[in-house]
C-alpha cells in the first residue's frame, strides 16, 4: 500500500507544479487555493509511504515523478520544446525511477 500512497503523492506533485503557474504569483484565488489543496495532498500522501519505504527511496521517486510528469506535460500541452534530447533524458528519469522500485 506504501507504494500507492507514494504514486498518488507524485501524482499530485505533478499537479501542483502544473497549477503553480496559473496562480500568478499566488495573486489568484482559485489557482492557489488549487494548488495548496494539491500540495497538502501530495505530502500527505508521501508521509504515508514514509511510514515503510525509506526517505531517500520516497524522495527520490516523488520528484522524479513530479519532474518528468511535469515535462511530459509541458511539451505536450504547454508547447515546450521535445526534443530527442529532453525525452532521453526524461527515460532517464523514468528508468531510475523504475529502478528504486525494483531495489527496494
Amino acid at each position: 500500500m506504501a507504494w500507492v500512497w507514494l504514486g498518488v503523492a507524485g501524482l499530485f506533485e505533478v499537479v501542483w507544479a502544473i497549477l503553480l503557474k496559473y496562480t500568478d504569483g499566488f495573486s489568484r484565488l482559485w489557482p492557489s487555493l488549487t494548488t495548496v489543496a494539491a500540495m497538502a495532498v501530495s505530502f500527505y500522501c508521501m508521509s504515508r509511504a514514509l511510514q515503510v519505504i525509506p526517505i531517500g527511496t520516497v524522495y527520490a521517486i516523488w520528484t522524479g515523478i513530479g519532474a518528468a510528469g511535469a515535462a511530459i506535460w509541458g511539451m505536450a500541452v504547454e508547447g515546450d520544446p521535445a526534443t530527442a534530447a529532453r525525452i532521453f533524458c526524461l527515460a532517464l528519469i523514468l528508468g531510475g525511477v523504475a529502478g528504486l522500485k525494483m531495489a527496494s
